[in-house]
């Protein structure tokens, strides 16, 4: 009966281990790529969200005599969301915001706004807007639309 597992072909201990070293090397690379995928899939989206934001507030004026919506906290839930006609049926949510219900920042001076997300690094870079353009700090990633110029 001792002959039987004599000619059995078996991994010893040592391949097991190198096997699975390769293969925590392997998603440790892949690991860092698929967050970095995920933060541009959140640009993305919040590209695609400031544009609706910006068509949205520019309907707002357009309905409201030629006036900016004037807060600065929450420009969906007080003024797009609930006006009359109807801009926007959902409130848009920053995909970079500290909770899940953190809107888009606003910022207006009567006559240029702009409407913008944190970006991945959580914090707000941008700091106002006037005649010569949005006006943001060095390290600026955030994503904005505005009426006024660029940086």
């Amino acid at each position: 009966m001792l002959n039987k597992f004599k000619n059995c072909q078996a991994f010893t201990l040592i391949e097991l281990l190198i096997v699975m070293a390769v293969i925590a090397i392997l998603v440790g690379i892949a690991l860092p790529r698929f967050k970095g995928m995920q933060d541009e899939a959140n640009v993305a989206k919040a590209n695609g969200e400031l544009r609706t934001l910006k068509t949205a507030i520019e309907s707002y004026v357009m309905h409201n005599s030629g006036t900016y919506p004037v807060t600065k906290t929450t420009p969906c839930v007080t003024y797009l969301n609930g006006a009359s006609p109807l801009i926007i049926d959902n409130v848009l949510y920053d995909p970079f915001g500290a909770t899940a219900t953190t809107e888009y920042n606003y910022i207006c001076n009567g006559s240029y706004y702009v409407i913008f997300s944190v970006g991945p690094d959580g914090t707000a870079d941008i700091t106002g807007i006037s005649a010569a353009g949005v006006l943001a700090g060095a390290n600026d990633d955030d994503a904005y639309a505005t009426n006024g110029t660029g940086f």
